[in-house]
């Protein structure tokens, strides 16, 4: 399975924020998606950063509630990793699970072109298995 199998299924709709955005902007627009990270992004289409839920809970535990002024850019982590949307899932998932991290951005001829997280990688194995399942007993079904 391919990362633009995942695409397709959920969309390549991609929730970003300007760098000069506040966290509390930043925070309006988590809401509002239901989503747990977004890419940072000057113009739509290129990656300045990637900001999550998490990096905003652990840079208010360290700086305080005045955190919520400040703009994206001072919490957004600059070097994010992205894939293709003809990367093997099962490599991302890999590489999800070895850095740690549970979104990246789908980048395809320099522009942003949608985002997986580690529920899109963990859904489509299932999805893999369920399939595998049926085949199989479909045919055991079919044996004399």
């Amino acid at each position: 399975m391919r990362i633009r199998d995942i695409l397709r299924r959920k969309g390549d709709t991609v929730a970003t924020v300007r760098p000069e955005a506040t966290v509390r902007q930043l925070l309006a627009v988590l809401a509002e998606h239901n989503i747990g990270a977004v890419v940072v992004s000057p113009d739509g289409a290129s990656i300045a950063g990637i900001v999550s839920e998490r990096d905003v809970v652990r840079r208010m535990h360290e700086r305080g509630a005045g955190l919520l002024d400040r703009p994206v850019s001072e919490i957004m982590t600059a070097e994010v990793r992205s894939c293709g949307p003809g990367d093997l899932v099962e490599d991302l998932r890999r590489t999800m699970t070895e850095h740690r991290f549970r979104h990246v951005p789908v980048v395809e001829d320099g522009r942003l072109a949608g985002i997986v997280s580690i529920g899109d990688v963990v859904k489509s194995a299932i999805d893999e298995l369920q399939s595998e399942r049926e085949h199989l007993v479909g045919y055991i079904q079919n044996v004399p």
